[in-house]
């Protein structure tokens, strides 16, 4: 069978929605036997290839995925009107990339950017597809998270917009059930063609790894508790409580915050962390996949956090892969969220009201003070692993994508 994906990063930029919907579209040609397209964007981030970037659409092959990259501005995405102007110019060029991708039989479109979804509906009903809506953000809620950015006028578009995808859509692919509730409850989604898959992580990839480590050594971390964040230091995650509650903790020598990766907060995080002279507040560079079961293995636990009032609009994805590699994790969300309910069924984690440095810090230091009971939920966090293993996540993909195919669409 034929399957088209839309979905603007794709490899090898960093987003993690990017860096899974590659595992997904390699693992549905390798293991499944799937021929599969891509239209992606060019790369914001990594080793891009730049050759005919004055191409509105350029087809290259990896893995046995065909991508097709449509080509668009790629001003900083730090403002709105570089985002804006990425989003726009490479919806153009998605649109006639839509008309190279064939007779696909599935069209999947994922969210990025929102209004990605309108090009590859019109591309499945062009070409007699299946169309598949995989909601890995909600909007326009989650567009609340432009703090540069305000327009009444643009969210009641972008709300229009998911309505009607939600509405055209065969089937729709929700992160979760907190997520699923939102779409049926709010969106008006039909709860017949709603679907729940997690996000995973690559379990044979990401394994418990020795504190003991060269990532450890180079950095002086082996003698002391480290909470890690890692992956983007973005806008929804409210990491300025994190610096707070470092404040309250500076006096706890042995304690380090572990900041690792990179986005639009970390440079406002650093000068406020060297403003109040935090020196357990450490910054570090995006680790590359071949190194990340290092700074993994450097963490004693994670900070997985969310801003009030984002639960199931956005499903953390960085959970998974601190279950992979072992390590138990403060919850710095909402009770109600997908996070917050992996710790409390599989207890490997710790919950601390998001917004709370107080509560942050203290769930730090239950932590560190109790080692034995830290390695115990470590060791429930890989068990946890195993349910949202890459190999059962993609699989459900394709049982979902098999599913629609054939289906007589109701009129």
């Amino acid at each position: 069978m034929k399957i088209c994906f839309f979905n603007r990063s794709y490899w090898p930029d960093q987003a993690a929605t990017g860096q899974l919907l590659t595992e997904l579209a390699e693992d549905l040609a390798s293991r499944h036997g799937w021929d599969v397209t891509v239209v992606a964007g060019r790369a914001l981030h990594g080793d891009a290839d730049d050759r005919g970037r004055l191409a509105p659409v350029v087809r290259e092959t990896r893995r046995g995925v065909t991508i097709l990259r449509a080509n668009g501005t790629r001003f900083r995405p730090r403002r709105f009107a570089g985002r804006a102007a990425n989003y726009l110019t490479y919806f153009s060029s998605a649109v006639l990339a839509g008309l190279q991708a064939g007779r696909p039989d599935v069209v999947v479109s994922l969210t990025d950017p929102p209004i990605i979804g309108l090009a590859a509906r019109w591309t499945a009903r062009r070409s007699g597809a299946r169309f598949v809506y995989l909601c890995e953000d909600i909007f326009p809620e989650v567009a609340a998270l432009v703090d540069d950015f305000r327009s009444e006028g643009v969210n009641r578009a972008l709300d229009r917009v998911n309505r009607f995808l939600l509405r055209e859509a065969d089937a729709v692919v929700s992160l979760g059930d907190r997520m699923r509730r939102r779409l049926v409850e709010e969106k008006g989604a039909d709860p017949a063609r709603v679907h729940v898959i997690h996000n995973w992580a690559d379990c044979d990839a990401i394994v418990p790894g020795p504190k003991d480590n060269a990532f450890t050594r180079a950095h002086g971390l082996g003698d002391r508790f480290v909470l890690m964040h890692s992956g983007n230091i973005g806008l929804s995650q409210n990491l300025d409580v994190l610096i707070d509650a470092a404040a309250r903790l500076a006096a706890r020598d042995r304690i380090v915050i572990a900041i690792v990766g990179d986005g639009a907060r970390r440079d406002a995080l650093e000068r406020e962390a060297a403003r109040r002279g935090l020196a357990n507040v450490r910054f570090f560079p995006y680790q590359p996949k071949a190194l990340l079961h290092e700074s993994f293995a450097a963490a004693d636990a994670f900070l997985v956090s969310l801003k009030p009032g984002l639960e199931g609009y956005i499903v953390p994805s960085k959970v998974y892969g601190v279950l992979a590699a072992g390590r138990p994790f403060v919850a710095a969300v909402d009770p109600s969220s997908e996070v917050a309910t992996i710790a409390r069924e599989h207890g490997c984690g710790i919950f601390a009201a998001p917004g709370d440095p107080d509560a942050l810090a203290g769930a730090v230091v239950s932590l560190a003070d109790d080692p034995q009971a830290t390695r115990a939920m470590g060791q429930r966090a890989r068990a946890a692993a195993l349910r949202f293993d890459r190999r059962v996540a993609v699989l459900a993909y394709h049982d979902v994508f098999a599913g629609v195919v054939g289906r007589t669409r109701p009129a």
